[in-house]
């Protein structure tokens, strides 16, 4: 609430009420939670859920933080990637003109181009893991699809753009296979369901926050120039590279 208040004096935009009421929201549950303890009535859903919330292995806590610069990272590129390409290589930010729609439209067959590349080099990551470890495979991964994300930003042709989206490919890869890997001999069997519905939390939450957050950062860091959220994507999915060295993987024997 106290967050709420200060967003309303300094006028910054609604979006950034998300975030706020996401925690006051969060903080409300604890407060429920808190109150059926207190009365004996603990054994609820709702209990349960923040509990094992609570006491999460601390492999899945480590890959959460992954998780977060990761997906933070892929919103970014999402929302963006279109007014960026279209303001840099076709040289207009009008949605209506003739330019912007070969942007736009190339921009979707790119999105193609990665899930493509993505498919593809899925079948070469258990080699690679095999070869190396489960965490450097995502590592290396991540790293290609943050330097392919600000690679963006040097290209001048729409041909050229392929690249990079390999590149994001490599990484998609790895992004939908490799956590759930090292997650699965962190957990409990016999709370494995409940911790991977958990573990989705840290998909949805960084997508909220950059929704929230990213819209703000266009305005008034980066003066309108959304090719620099890109930028500030990759340099989130290599942060989210850097952080797979703190996760332990309980499953690598090398």
């Amino acid at each position: 609430m106290i967050l709420t208040f200060i967003l309303s004096r300094v006028n910054l935009e609604k979006e950034l009420y998300v975030v706020t009421g996401g925690v006051a929201f969060f903080g409300f549950l604890q407060l429920i939670s808190g109150l059926f303890q207190s009365s004996g009535k603990g054994n609820n859903g709702l209990n349960s859920i923040l509990t094992d919330l609570k006491r999460m292995p601390s492999t899945m806590g480590q890959l959460a933080v992954v998780q977060f610069f990761t997906w933070f990272a892929l919103f970014s590129m999402w929302i963006y990637t279109t007014s960026a390409v279209t303001s840099q290589i076709y040289g207009t930010s009008d949605t209506t003109s003739i330019e912007y729609n070969k942007g736009a439209n190339w921009v979707s067959g790119l999105f193609a181009i990665y899930s493509g590349s993505a498919a593809l080099v899925a079948f070469l990551l258990p080699v690679l893991a095999k070869i190396t470890s489960r965490k450097w495979t995502h590592a290396i991964c991540l790293v290609t699809g943050g330097i392919s994300l600000i690679s963006i930003s040097f290209i001048k042709t729409p041909m050229a753009l392929i690249f990079p989206m390999i590149g994001i490919g490599v990484a998609w890869a790895s992004i939908l296979s490799m956590p759930y890997a090292i997650l699965t001999g962190s957990l409990p069997h016999n709370k494995m369901g409940i911790y991977m519905g958990i573990f989705n939390f840290f998909i949805v939450i960084p997508q909220i926050l950059a929704a929230s957050i990213l819209g703000s950062m266009v305005k008034h860091f980066f003066h309108g120039n959304t090719m620099s959220a890109l930028i500030t994507g990759g340099i989130s999915m290599m942060i989210a590279a850097l952080m797979v060295k703190f996760v332990k993987d309980v499953d690598d024997k090398k």
